[in-house]
């Protein structure tokens, strides 16, 4: 003790060196400052590979999951919600149904002109189909051999107007006139009254015949123009009256003159369809002329031995 005590006293700047010295020591063992921007970027990166990683994953498993049934939310990177599926999107979509043909009917006239007294197409075309069926029920179940008229869309119907009932058939009803080319041309005249069919009148065959006529009156036109000689010289007036017949292709007009008018035919497909109104009783049947398309008269009834020129 009194050794150190002397040491100490005898150099008196000794503990201030330690002290010095120790205090170097520590100075030198001080860790270095933190790094602290490097840190925050470390961090950054981390999170965005852990993202990336998350979102890797989704997808994979979106990958096997039916279309639409999930999606990834936003914002939080991991969070995976449903999601609905597109409406306009079909795992099976049923094909549309095929409609069912309509059949067709016959065809229209060239004019509407040619469809007279509040007759609409559709009543021309029904009243066609019964007369044709009329004509099946009564002429073919009895007779085999009697040729079918085929159905009413192979027809045109060139006129449809009024029938005024006589005394041989009473009661009104309408007439309808249609007409074929193919198979065989053909030509129906008929009455229906009360829905019924009545009085059918068929042509089959080439309306010119072997006749190099250019107008060919049809023989049974009168079933249109003039009432039952039951009734000559008392008809029921007014009367609507029609006329037709056929026409090659190099005629231009045709004119149909009875009692005190003359009408203009209309030509439709190879036909001639004239109509007018009887005021007064006549005994003359009517007057037919055509012409070719520069206007020379190239047909005159008048002047054709095979036409009926008076009524019976």
């Amino acid at each position: 003790m009194s050794g150190e005590k002397q040491g100490t006293q005898a150099d008196p700047d000794f503990e201030d060196r330690i002290r010095t010295l120790l205090a170097g020591d520590a100075s030198a063992l001080r860790p270095p400052p933190v790094p602290y921007p490097e840190i925050r970027r470390r961090g950054v990166l981390e999170r965005r590979r852990r993202r990336l990683g998350v979102t890797g994953a989704a997808l994979a498993t979106l990958a096997v999951l039916p279309v639409g049934a999930y999606a990834i939310g936003g914002g939080g990177g991991a969070a995976v919600t449903p999601a609905r599926p597109d409406p306009s999107v079909r795992a099976s979509a049923r094909p549309a149904p095929t409609p069912t043909p309509v059949p067709s009917g016959p065809a229209r006239p060239a004019t509407p002109g040619q469809l007279l007294d509040g007759i609409g197409y559709q009543q021309a075309a029904d009243g066609l189909d019964r007369c044709i069926a009329y004509n099946r029920a009564n002429h073919i179940a009895k007779d085999p051999t009697y040729r079918d008229l085929g159905t009413a869309a192979d027809y045109r119907i060139v006129l449809a107007m009024k029938a005024t009932g006589d005394a041989n058939s009473p009661g009104d009803g309408f007439s309808v006139v249609a007409v074929r080319a193919r198979p065989t041309p053909a030509r129906l005249i008929c009455t229906v009254k009360g829905g019924e069919a009545q009085g059918l009148n068929t042509s089959l065959g080439d309306p010119f015949g072997d006749s190099l006529v250019a107008v060919a009156p049809d023989m049974n036109a009168g079933r249109l123009y003039q009432q039952s000689y039951l009734d000559k010289g008392h008809w029921k007036l007014p009367f609507r009256w029609g006329f037709v017949g056929a026409c090659r292709g190099s005629v231009g007009k045709v004119t149909v003159s009875y009692g005190d008018s003359t009408r203009e035919a209309v030509l439709d497909h190879g036909w001639f369809v004239a109509t007018g109104t009887l005021d007064r009783q006549v005994t003359e049947a009517p007057r037919v002329r055509g012409y070719d398309r520069t206007g020379k008269l190239v047909y005159d009834s008048d002047q054709d031995r095979s036409y009926e020129k008076t009524l019976p």
